[in-house]
């Protein structure tokens, strides 16, 4: 828990630890279709953190891996379906809300990890939030940053009128 308040510290405190290069870097299909990059930095053996970034397309960006102690957690991070260095880019093709949150779950069970703790900013705020009630294999801790709110009828935001599962 020392660790949870010492990275939530640094946070509100605006203050990032040192940069850091990732241990691990790798893709992990998803569908037929999609293919997702992902980066592990930090202490393997240290506890277990996803960090979700904003969008819908947005992208992994260096300064996320200063986020927790890279001492004590091992960082995980991810470009989502379409964005960043995952494949296809900018593809909408069976790139929904739940696709995401599946392939957080996919992600977890790839890297050998049983569970872990989850940490999004912006859309990644509300995909941490849809993960976490969905399984108990997560655990939304601490802080989102920027939290991304959807109101009803943002159609655009969740394709296929999705929103209406989030109220």
């Amino acid at each position: 828990m020392a660790s949870v308040v010492q990275s939530l510290y640094y946070v509100i405190m605006k203050t990032l630890y040192d940069p850091i290069e990732p241990f691990n870097q790798g893709t992990l299909a998803v569908s037929p279709v999609h293919t997702i990059y992902y980066e592990q930095c930090g202490n393997p053996d240290g506890q277990p953190v996803v960090f979700l970034h904003g969008g819908p397309g947005g992208g992994i960006v260096e300064d996320y891996r200063r986020y927790h102690d890279p001492a004590a957690y091992r960082i995980v991070l991810f470009d989502q379906r379409g964005s960043g260095q995952s494949t296809p880019h900018a593809s909408l093709e069976d790139n929904t809300t739940w696709h995401l949150v599946s392939d957080i779950e996919r992600l977890r069970e790839h890297l050998g990890i049983e569970s872990w703790q989850v940490f999004g900013g912006s859309w990644g705020s509300t995909l941490s939030g849809l993960r976490a009630d969905a399984s108990q294999t997560c655990a939304a801790v601490g802080l989102t940053r920027n939290l991304f709110v959807s109101s009803e009828g943002d159609s655009l935001v969740l394709p296929g009128g999705r929103e209406r599962d989030l109220f």
